[in-house]
């Protein structure tokens, strides 16, 4: 490893220490009252553009939508409340937001990241990043092997926990004390976890990201995604990205995504009774070869989610293996009746996927399954509809997926899995 001569990052700032509970920011927090009428609710600006009283002069704050609007901004104010930040800045997307990040650095920069990562970031990191010189090193055991991957030119850790869709759990702190030790930032994709039950910031983070798509505004009606961080450097360089580069969210999406996040805590708290009443069913079930959810106590990285979850909640998601292959994987989602067969997560109805040829089919299945996405492998987001109704149906589909696999295969896995779409 070549000595990194970078000075340690000093941890800038904190935001001020809300006064309010998270529900009532949730509910308040960039949600001022419209002077003129009194609105409880903001109205939607949908205007491009703003009057000027003079040239240069404009009547407000606002001048051109790219750049900045009365929606977007309140919706900022609001993830940047609720993830203890200073500033937020809200993009087209999830994978808009991993973009901008990648872009703010230098050609010839080093990331090391997590191996399990959302199957899109995996893409832009392998297939988009390296075209401006960015190299990318992948690593399973981020926690001890970090400094074996430390060179001269690393200057980002991107870290994502729960992983998707193996649901591993990442120490943030340990992660940042290294990092910090040679100048190098560190991002937390909080996307599985959502701001409710997790504040990446509070272990040491520099960067925290969301796919709003998901919990955030968790009505399977918006595509978004947002960035939050304390440094007033990072503010100036990413908000000049987040306009130069033009990926930003429209005012009717931040308003949805807005109204969606007003309700996160009770959403997320359902989807996470929810969660482990499935996981505990499919632990106690012989037709499931594993199960991964950092609710219960048979997680291996339980005590992290102790440590850095509200509540050691576990969360909306999970995963696992179905004895009878890769064929028992897809017959399990099509007999759900309740679980929807479809990519995404974090709204509020349940859906389930195969990963390994859906959301990360575009993974080769060598480094799939290093890091345990086998073909048999299920993943399951639990929406808000009640517990009993989940369990149930999870269990139908699984006696009835596992009986149709055995009675028709005897040799495993059977499919290769490296069909599908393009890890979306």
């Amino acid at each position: 490893m070549t000595a990194h001569t970078d000075q340690p990052i000093k941890t800038p700032p904190r935001a001020p220490s809300p006064v309010h509970g998270f529900g009532t920011l949730a509910v308040h927090a960039g949600s001022p009252h419209d002077p003129a009428t009194g609105a409880v609710i903001e109205a939607i600006s949908l205007s491009t553009t703003f009057a000027q009283t003079a040239v240069g002069k404009p009547v407000g704050e606002f001048e051109y939508s790219r750049s900045s609007n009365p929606n977007r901004n309140n919706f900022e104010n609001m993830v940047a409340a609720l993830e203890n930040a200073k500033y937020a800045l809200a993009f087209s997307s999830g994978s808009a937001a991993t973009t901008v990040i990648l872009q703010s650095l230098a050609a010839g920069s080093h990331v090391i990241s997590v191996s399990d990562v959302y199957g899109g970031t995996h893409r832009y990191f392998t297939q988009v990043a390296k075209a401006h010189g960015v190299k990318v090193t992948f690593t399973p055991e981020i926690e001890v092997d970090i400094r074996e991957h430390i060179t001269e030119s690393t200057k980002l850790v991107w870290i994502e926990t729960p992983s998707n869709p193996t649901l591993r759990l990442v120490d943030i702190r340990a992660v940042a004390t290294q990092a910090h030790e040679h100048g190098i930032m560190v991002v937390v994709d909080n996307t599985f976890m959502s701001p409710y039950i997790q504040n990446p910031l509070d272990h040491g983070a520099d960067i925290v990201v969301h796919s709003v798509t998901k919990y955030i505004n968790g009505h399977s009606d918006v595509v978004m995604g947002v960035a939050a961080f304390n440094s007033d450097e990072l503010n100036q360089r990413l908000s000049f990205l987040q306009n130069a580069l033009g990926a930003v969210p429209s005012a009717f999406d931040s308003w949805l995504a807005h109204r969606g996040a007003k309700t996160l805590h009770l959403r997320a708290r359902e989807a996470t009774t929810n969660a482990t009443a499935v996981a505990h069913a499919l632990e106690a079930s012989p037709h499931v070869i594993a199960v991964n959810y950092p609710g219960l106590e048979s997680h291996p990285h339980r005590a992290i989610a102790r440590k850095q979850h509200r509540n050691a909640m576990g969360g909306g998601m999970l995963s696992f293996r179905i004895r009878g292959g890769h064929a028992a994987a897809e017959r399990f989602c099509q007999l759900t009746k309740i679980f929807t067969l479809a990519e995404s997560l974090g709204g509020v109805e349940s859906l389930c996927e195969v990963p390994s040829s859906m959301t990360h089919a575009g993974i080769p299945r060598d480094q799939r399954e290093a890091v345990g996405v086998f073909d048999d492998l299920v993943r399951m987001s639990c929406g808000v509809e009640d517990a009993a109704d989940l369990k149930k149906d999870v269990l139908q589909a699984l006696e009835r997926a596992v009986a149709e696999a055995e009675g028709k295969t005897t040799t495993g896995n059977g499919v290769d899995g490296t069909n599908g779409s393009n890890g979306v």
